[in-house]
């Protein structure tokens, strides 16, 4: 194989959640890889940092205003992105939010607020992203960042195991649905990367005890995240589609 089939070179790649931690990484590796980059996120000023950077670097990037889990939002930046870049090939459906909480002690607000970003808005943005490519006739690759706790458990992560494995089976029957549009969807499942959402508990006695006790010994870096996705995203995973690709360091093995 040659290796420019993994070259993203004339491609687009919305990413959502690119703001901070696996997104923002995730945004930097397609860009490095020839992508132009959409970053959206709610929070647009450190939108603008990412894209200078990547400017800097000798890349094409936006930023854009999205909230994944308000519709309108979503309609609204895919709007834009296409006014800024034409129609978008790649879609990063990275953005998720946690609140961990035993079952017990989870309320109705508490569980909409993990469900309604984590799993109604990758639906949202890989529905309006479809429908575009559909409509502009274009191949395309929807890549869902899912979780290792869509395949194994863990106490007092309730929701957010639930939302994920949801991405995971999504994953799947959207592939069936839009392979007729060349349209390829998969999930990657990473496991522990240290970001803002989990940083104060690695940082704690628990949380380096949880780390000593992983297969790797060790966190992941979001630079091992990176072949991953443009494996996907190109035309070297051309024949890979509905897969839910754990990038964990084995840790769902460990019990």
């Amino acid at each position: 194989m040659s290796l420019e089939k993994f070259s993203l070179a004339g491609r687009r790649a919305l990413v959502t959640g690119a703001s901070s931690g696996l997104g923002h990484g995730i945004a930097k590796g397609l860009a490095a890889a020839g992508a132009e980059i959409i970053a959206c996120a709610r929070r647009v000023d450190k939108l603008e940092v990412l894209v200078e950077d990547i400017r800097a670097a000798g890349g094409i990037a936006h930023a854009v205003a999205m909230d994944v889990a308000d519709r309108s939002s979503v309609n609204a930046g895919f709007d834009r992105a296409e006014q800024l870049a034409g129609t978008s090939d790649i879609i990063i459906n990275n953005a998720g939010v946690a609140d961990p909480k035993n079952f017990l002690k989870i309320d109705d607000s508490s569980r909409d607020f993990v469900m309604g970003t984590n799993f109604n808005g990758v639906w949202n943005v890989a529905q309006e992203g479809a429908k575009r490519m559909a409509a502009a006739a274009i191949p395309g690759s929807i890549i869902n960042i899912a979780s290792v706790l869509a395949i194994m458990a863990q106490s007092g992560q309730t929701t957010y195991c639930a939302s994920k494995a949801a991405v995971a089976h999504l994953t799947q029957a959207m592939s069936l649905d839009l392979m007729r549009h060349n349209i390829r969807v998969n999930a990657i499942a990473p496991g522990w990367f240290l970001t803002e959402m989990n940083q104060d508990f690695f940082a704690t006695d628990a949380g380096k005890a949880y780390i000593n006790a992983m297969p790797a010994k060790r966190l992941g870096n979001i630079d091992e995240l990176i072949g991953p996705v443009i494996l996907l995203a190109s035309d070297a995973g051309s024949f890979i589609n509905g897969t839910v690709l754990p990038v964990d360091g084995a840790i769902r093995h460990s019990g």
